[in-house]
């Protein structure tokens, strides 16, 4: 809203002597890093109302993880409000809506899309989770493994094919490429030609522009795996928020990046001019995540639940592909990789020698939490892990 009004109303504020005070809004950077620090103020200031909210409603965690050992280790978690994701959502939407380009970028309205989408298949299945009890007995528990995969796949397809006919821009072949690691994606030119755009950006013959189907394929399990991989990571205090708020910084980095054509070129990475409102999404995603670690860190007044988990993990991996940069994604979110193969491993090791662990437990943070370590151990460890994440991420586009 501040960056419309302030883009629709420039002349007249100009010819007032007021464009000089409010022209910030107009800039990239100012409105991104604001963007952090408002969705902070959003989820801090609605954090303890929503709480007792969720409380009157008896939304409260009853954790089964079915095993016996850990849930003795975890039954002090009962009862604590979950769902908190609805702060987080709310506050990366308001702020979107008050710093971001909401109208005219189709990135951002297919971004709004992915994150109220999977805000409400995760609300619905909190939802039934959490009443299942007051419905009575034999009453289901959730939505069924294959029923959220349908919607997340579903979602996922539709929004990659709008992506790739709309979205992204078809006279720029590097939007719609593989940016596979360690590859250019143009020809090398000195920097200053670009900067005055003297030379036109010239594609690398070796890249692979993607077809609509391989497009769609990629960007479909990218959104529906990292997704599943958020809410599996949602287990202990502060885990999943924490981590989320560190790749979420990674990420609206890398979309200041792509945003920019002279520094798209002199890193050799695929250049998308609308990225530039998508910083803007990441750095509230950034602000929200970290306000809600105010209440979420140990011991944890509230949890995100699949309503944040799923929205969350799904928004970020949205924005990687939007950006061409979905192997870096899997660096940037390794905990969230770590944490979804560790239980496709330990799932798949014990169908194949009928019975056999490789983990005490999966996922992977309670083998560490039941081989001696402490909760708030496990998590800030995770946390350190992630930053390295991250950086190496943020190093490895420089290698070209």
């Amino acid at each position: 809203m501040f960056y419309l009004l302030t883009d629709y109303l420039k002349n007249w504020l100009d010819q007032s002597g007021l464009f000089s005070v409010v022209r910030v809004f107009l800039q990239l950077e100012f409105r991104a890093f604001l963007a952090v620090l408002v969705a902070f103020a959003v989820v801090v200031l609605l954090g303890k109302p929503v709480i007792r909210w969720l409380r009157r409603q008896k939304v409260g965690d009853a954790p089964e993880f079915y095993n016996e050992r850990l849930n003795e280790m975890m039954k002090g978690k009962s009862g604590t409000p979950t769902m908190g994701g609805i702060i987080i959502i709310g506050a990366i939407l308001l702020t979107t809506f008050l710093l971001a380009d909401f109208v005219h970028n189709r990135l951002v309205h297919l971004a709004v899309l992915v994150m109220v989408w999977l805000a409400a298949v995760g609300s619905f299945d909190d939802w039934l989770k959490l009443t299942a009890a007051r419905r009575g007995p034999g009453t289901r528990e959730g939505l069924y493994a294959w029923e959220k995969l349908l919607f997340q796949l579903g979602m996922a397809s539709l929004v990659c094919y709008f992506l790739y006919r709309h979205g992204l821009a078809t006279e720029n072949p590097a939007a719609l490429s593989l940016n596979l690691p360690f590859q250019r994606t143009y020809v090398p030119v000195p920097k200053h030609d670009v900067i005055l755009q003297q030379v036109a950006l010239q594609l690398n013959p070796g890249v692979w522009v993607l077809a609509m189907a391989p497009f769609v394929l990629i960007g479909t399990v990218a959104i529906a795996g990292m997704s599943n991989a958020v809410n599996i990571t949602d287990g202990m205090d502060g885990l999943a928020a924490g981590t989320m708020t560190i790749a979420a910084f990674a990420m609206m980095t890398l979309c200041y990046i792509a945003s920019q054509q002279s520094a798209a070129s002199f890193l050799l990475v695929p250049h998308v001019a609308d990225a530039k409102e998508l910083m803007v999404i990441t750095g509230a995603m950034a602000g929200a995540c970290l306000g809600f670690l105010w209440f979420n860190c140990n011991p944890a007044s509230v949890f995100m639940g699949d309503t944040g988990s799923l929205s969350l993990g799904g928004l970020l991996a949205y924005v990687a592909v939007a950006i061409r940069q979905e192997f870096l994604l899997v660096l940037i979110g390794g905990i969230f990789v770590m944490e979804i193969g560790s239980v496709i491993m330990q799932v798949s090791y014990f169908k194949w020698t009928k019975g056999k662990r490789i983990f005490r437990c999966s996922p992977i943070h309670h083998h560490f939490h039941m081989g001696g370590l402490s909760e708030l151990q496990v998590v800030t460890r995770f946390w350190i892990v992630a930053i390295i994440f991250a950086m190496l991420a943020l190093v490895s586009i420089k290698l070209r």
